[in-house]
């Protein structure tokens, strides 16, 4: 959709000759400078215009679009709405109601603008800008909620995976104390088993050393005993040798 068609607003009225001249003054004033794009200035007149006389529909409606063109959308809506109240037939009230969906379409407020162009259209069926506007809003707020739908399809998406990821890393961590457990389990098992074996040498080397002291003793005492025959046999050779000398 052409986006510069919508911004096209039932703008600024000029006042009848029907009305005091220093009412029409100042607001066809407005008008013309509202023409020459100078918006403040004519904001200044319809101002004025109200002072003069606070029930004016011209003035109040204008005022509100002098507001709209200075991107000020918030106060031209509470113009627009007070120029319902003032307004004389349907035409105008269709107008108004035109206006305001443009207001709150610039404020992003789709659903609002939406039922503002619907009530235009109902006071004036055949307004093609209207329908214009309308389409343009439904569609807007069409794609608003399409991406509504694909944040929240992707913010699941995140959430699953943040929830997997999440089942990883427990399952990781798990995996790891597993892992420790087992290192730790093998490393007081080879612990044990040092202990153990130290254990057994402690054991077994009182035993040796009482085997060794009685083998010592075994061995010391077949010691003294052959030296004690070795002696007796010597002095058994001994005394024959004194024998054999004495016959001599």
């Amino acid at each position: 959709m052409n986006i510069k068609r919508y911004l096209l607003l039932f703008s600024v009225i000029f006042m009848v000759a029907v009305y005091p001249q220093s009412i029409r003054s100042l607001v066809n004033d407005g008008v013309d400078k509202y023409e020459n794009k100078k918006y403040a200035d004519s904001e200044i007149d319809f101002r004025k215009g109200l002072e003069v006389e606070n029930d004016n529909f011209e003035s109040h409606f204008n005022l509100g679009s002098a507001l709209y063109k200075q991107g000020r959308y918030e106060d031209a809506l509470k113009s627009y709405q007070n120029s319902l109240q003032f307004s004389r037939n349907r035409e105008e009230k269709a107008k108004i109601f035109h206006n305001i969906g443009n207001a709150l379409l610039k404020s992003d407020k789709l659903k609002e603008s939406v039922q503002a162009y619907k009530n235009a259209l109902k006071l004036n069926p055949n307004d093609n800008e209207t329908k214009y506007n309308l389409s343009y809003a439904l569609n807007k707020m069409k794609q608003q909620q399409n991406q509504k739908d694909k944040n929240k399809d992707k913010n699941k998406d995140q959430d699953k995976e943040k929830d997997q990821n999440k089942d990883q890393d427990q399952k990781d961590q798990q995996q790891n104390q597993d892992q420790n457990k087992d290192k730790q389990d093998q490393q007081q098992n080879k612990n044990d088993k040092q202990n153990q074996d130290q254990q057994q040498q402690q054991e077994q080397q009182p035993q040796e050393e009482k085997v060794s002291k009685e083998e010592a003793e075994r061995i010391l005492n077949a010691l003294k005993n052959n030296e004690a025959d070795l002696q007796k046999e010597l002095r058994k050779r001994q005394g024959r040798v004194l024998k054999r000398e004495k016959d001599w």
